[in-house]
């Protein structure tokens, strides 16, 4: 067994020889590095895997991305734009591991942060209202990529610890007042002041789990008591309901679409937050993931809690690149 291996005892199949072997040059880069500890060089090697390049090749002059076949018509103008800004930004940092080093990266970054408000939350994604959840996020991803001492990520920090609701979690603030459908849609597609939230209402699991990836990823926050604290409420809920009906149902735990939050992007963040697998909460945790590999060593995109246990595969690009997010994890919790 090679060094740095032994975590993968724990798996009925050792998935790494999976990863090696898949064709994807840039999984293969990042198995050998994070999973076998073997000096492969700069991970500025893989800015170059074609993946990667058609993305770029799509950038705009001003840093960013625009939708294919969508207009402008939601308030703000930029909405469309910054999701997709967004998740190419995304890909980039998480998958490819691209920092600011990298001019293209470094340009998208700057049209991120051109959407934050002086106070700090990135406003856009849903209107004019507050977005705990994406501010949490896109600073994680820019800490990340390297701007951890940027001023700006500093005062979004901030801006998130002011937006926590009395319990110590954190929700969506226009999910606290109870809005009907229309309204919701009404004042996330047209200009209206942001909803205050009530912060005698519960935390929500899935956006405490997003806003908690700024916390984990940034070196001066992640032993703060107040990242702590909504950690354990978060573990607390593990494989239950969320308390608003905006993505409820147990199942989200283990839907692992890049997209939203779930088990394993909990895990990775409570890993970084110092949590070990002696944690009651994160023992179960870890044993859902080692009893659902599949037989072919990868993991499902998806799948469904309950005696049914169904699950959707999802394209063999994502499950390598859920299985290496996987693996890497697993070997997380056996080092603390």
């Amino acid at each position: 067994m090679r060094t740095g291996q032994d975590w993968s005892r724990m798996l009925q199949i050792d998935p790494i020889s999976v990863l090696l072997h898949s064709g994807n040059s840039a999984v293969s880069f990042l198995a050998r590095r994070d999973l076998l500890d073997e000096q492969v060089g700069r991970a500025a090697e893989i800015w170059e895997a074609p993946a990667a390049r058609r993305l770029l090749a799509r950038q705009q002059a001003d840093g960013s991305w625009r939708p294919s076949g969508k207009k402008e018509e939601v308030y703000p103008p930029h909405h469309h734009t910054l999701v997709e800004t967004f998740k190419r930004f995304r890909i980039l940092v998480q998958r490819y591991r691209f920092t600011r080093e990298s001019a293209e990266l470094a340009r998208a970054a700057e049209y991120l942060l051109a959407c934050q408000t002086p106070s700090g939350d990135i406003r856009g994604m849903i209107g004019n209202q507050y977005a705990t959840y994406y501010t949490g996020l896109i600073l994680s991803l820019l800490v990340d990529a390297g701007y951890a001492d940027d001023p700006r990520i500093e005062t979004g920090m901030r801006w998130l610890l002011s937006m926590r609701q009395d319990d110590g979690g954190w929700t969506v603030p226009i999910l606290t007042r109870r809005l009907d459908a229309p309204t919701i849609c009404r004042i996330t597609s047209e200009y209206a002041e942001p909803v205050e939230p009530d912060r005698t209402m519960p935390f929500s699991h899935n956006w405490t789990n997003m806003v908690l990836l700024a916390f984990a990823a940034h070196p001066a926050y992640r032993d703060s008591e107040e990242a702590r604290a909504a950690a354990i409420l978060m573990k607390s809920r593990f494989f239950k309901p969320d308390y608003y009906t905006s993505y409820q149902a147990p199942s989200y735990w283990v839907r692992f679409a890049f997209w939203w939050p779930n088990l394993l992007t909990a895990l990775e963040t409570l890993a970084s937050l110092g949590f070990s697998a002696s944690d009651d909460d994160i023992e179960d945790a870890l044993a859902w993931f080692v009893g659902h590999q599949r037989g072919d060593g990868l993991w499902d995109v998806s799948y469904t809690l309950g005696k049914s246990g169904k699950s959707i595969p999802g394209k063999p690009e994502e499950r390598l690149w859920l299985t290496l997010r996987i693996c890497r994890m697993l070997r997380t919790y056996r080092t603390l």
